[in-house]
């Protein structure tokens, strides 16, 4: 390219899917015609046409943001029956030209609907980018979990898996596990392309391992592996020490809105 690309880059795309969003009871939106709006440090916004939202769900309030990139937005109190969500919807009415894709469309907050779905299926933990993968390989390197002086795992058969702007997560069978070494913690996470994760203690390095018990089926060739956090334990492969890289913190979720952790489990077919 002939000019260096901006260092916030914006744009919309159609979603080509039908999105549904549910608050107090009801459907309030339901489209086939949603646009998405990617925006760096942020996840996908879902644009609906103002024609696809059910009528006297929004009531304009008298407060408003302004955009860097996109100008003015009104917001809006979400009403359906006896419920109501303050600040629950947006739009923008000062829309530059190079924008105007946006016009006459309305965004709803996330945590303050009850549920985005797609077709019949509940979209959970966040917003979801199509961008987003994960690949899931068989490996035959050797991996060596330790703390302190003990060794925690040892395998030759590790799995890894590749998740889109992070780095390589390595999994083990619990046959290559000391599970003697591990302290279940009442504490799970959510992660929406994954499932709920389950934490362990090893002796005084907190969370230092976890597991997806039961993860989506997109995903379950990880499902009852262990996998090891190598800022808190020493993760060798092939003989070369782990590090958490720059950046690869994750924000922790936890299961969205009122949804269970048994909700959040994959379905079992009958």
């Amino acid at each position: 390219m002939p000019d260096a690309l901006p260092k916030r880059l914006l744009y919309v795309e159609p979603l080509r899917r039908r999105l549904r969003v549910r608050f107090g009871g009801a459907w309030i939106a339901d489209s086939e015609n949603v646009l998405v709006l990617f925006e760096p440090g942020r996840y996908p916004v879902a644009y609906f046409p103002d024609a696809n939202v059910s009528r006297d769900t929004l009531q304009r309030t008298e407060h408003t943001t302004r955009h860097d990139d996109l100008g003015l937005a009104s917001w809006y109190t979400v009403r359906a029956g006896e419920h109501g969500a303050p600040r629950g919807a947006w739009q923008h009415i000062d829309l530059p030209a190079h924008a105007r894709e946006l016009q006459a469309r309305v965004a709803f907050a996330w945590r303050t609907m009850d549920a985005f779905y797609r077709e019949d299926e509940r979209i959970l933990g966040h917003a979801a980018d199509s961008y987003h993968r994960i690949d899931i390989r068989q490996a035959s390197r050797h991996l060596i979990v330790r703390h302190r002086d003990r060794v925690i795992a040892d395998t030759k058969r590790p799995i890894v898996l590749y998740e889109s702007g992070f780095a390589p997560r390595w999994y083990v069978l619990r046959a290559d596990v000391d599970e003697t070494a591990l302290t279940a913690v009442p504490h799970q996470t959510f992660c929406p392309p994954k499932g709920v994760c389950s934490y362990y203690d090893i002796g005084n390095a907190r969370q230092a391992a976890w597991s997806y018990r039961e993860a989506h089926p997109e995903v379950g060739r990880i499902s009852d592996l262990m996998s090891f956090e190598p800022d808190v334990v020493s993760v060798q492969i092939d003989g070369t020490q782990l590090r958490l890289e720059p950046g690869q913190t994750v924000i922790p979720h936890r299961p969205d809105h009122d949804l269970t952790v048994a909700e959040a489990l994959p379905r079992r077919q009958p």
